[in-house]
C-alpha cells in the first residue's frame, strides 16, 4: 500500500465501521471522561469486549470518579470487575493508581504521557487511548489489530507495536491519528483477521499488498 492512498482507505473503513460492532471502550469513550477512559481500557487488557463492558459499568456504578475509586478496597473492586482478565491484579493497581493520581495529579487524569506511564498497569496503548479519546490530543493507539493489519497492508515493515507507533507518527497525516485505531480494530476483528482474512469482503483488497497472506476466503 502507497501512503498516497491514505485517504481513499481511510474513506473505505469509515464506510465499512457502520457494519461493525463498536469496541465497547470506544463507546465508554463518547463521554469524554478521561477517567472512564483510562478505568476501562485497564479493564480491556486481555479481556473480551462484552466482558469489559460489563465490569466497566459495573464499577462505574460503585466508583463514578478517581475519589470514589480510591475509596473502594481491593475485594470490592475485584467483586465488582470479575471475571475480566487479571482481575486481582488489575484491583490492586486500580487502587494504587488511583491513589497517586488523587495525591500527585490533584485528581486529575494526567494528560501528559510520561506521567500516564508512570501509572501501574497503563502502557503506551492505555496511555495513547486517555490522550485522543479522553482529551482530544492527537495520539495514535496501537494495539495487535493496528499493528498487524498495518504490515499486512505493506503501509510499514515493524517488529512490535511500539515500532508501529512511532512509524505511523511518521507517515500518518496527524487528522487521521485519533480515528485509525477506531477503524482499524473491528476491521481487524470481522474482516482481516490473523489467519484466513476474509480478502473477498475486504474493502480495500485493492490496496492491500496482503504481507503475509498464506491463505485468505
Amino acid at each position: 500500500m502507497r501512503i498516497e492512498d491514505i485517504d481513499a482507505v481511510i474513506t473505505s473503513l469509515r464506510e465499512a465501521y457502520k457494519g461493525f460492532q463498536e469496541p465497547i471502550v470506544t463507546v465508554i469513550a463518547r463521554e469524554k471522561d478521561p477517567y472512564k477512559v483510562l478505568v476501562s481500557t485497564v479493564l480491556s487488557l486481555r479481556t473480551k469486549d462484552a466482558v469489559t463492558n460489563t465490569a466497566s459499568l459495573n464499577l462505574f456504578k460503585i466508583a463514578n470518579n478517581i475519589e470514589s475509586l480510591r475509596d473502594l478496597d481491593e475485594i470490592t473492586i475485584q467483586k465488582a470487575i470479575y471475571p475480566v482478565g487479571f482481575y486481582k491484579t488489575k484491583a490492586k493497581n486500580l487502587k494504587k493508581m488511583a491513589q497517586i493520581i488523587v495525591d500527585k495529579y490533584n485528581s486529575k487524569i494526567p494528560k501528559e504521557m510520561d506521567d500516564l506511564l508512570s501509572l501501574p498497569n497503563v502502557g503506551r496503548k492505555t496511555a495513547n487511548l486517555v490522550l485522543a479519546k479522553g482529551y482530544d490530543i492527537p495520539a495514535i493507539c496501537v494495539d495487535i489489530h493496528v499493528h498487524r493489519i498495518s504490515n499486512r497492508l505493506g503501509l510499514l515493515k515493524t517488529k512490535n507495536p511500539e515500532e508501529t507507533e512511532f512509524k505511523l507518527r511518521e507517515i500518518l497525516p496527524e487528522k487521521y491519528w485519533i480515528e485509525y485505531n477506531d477503524l482499524v480494530v473491528p476491521f481487524g476483528q470481522n474482516i482481516c483477521k490473523p489467519v484466513s482474512p476474509f480478502c473477498t469482503r475486504c474493502p480495500i483488497y485493492g490496496f492491500c499488498d496482503k504481507v503475509g497472506v498464506d491463505k485468505s476466503r
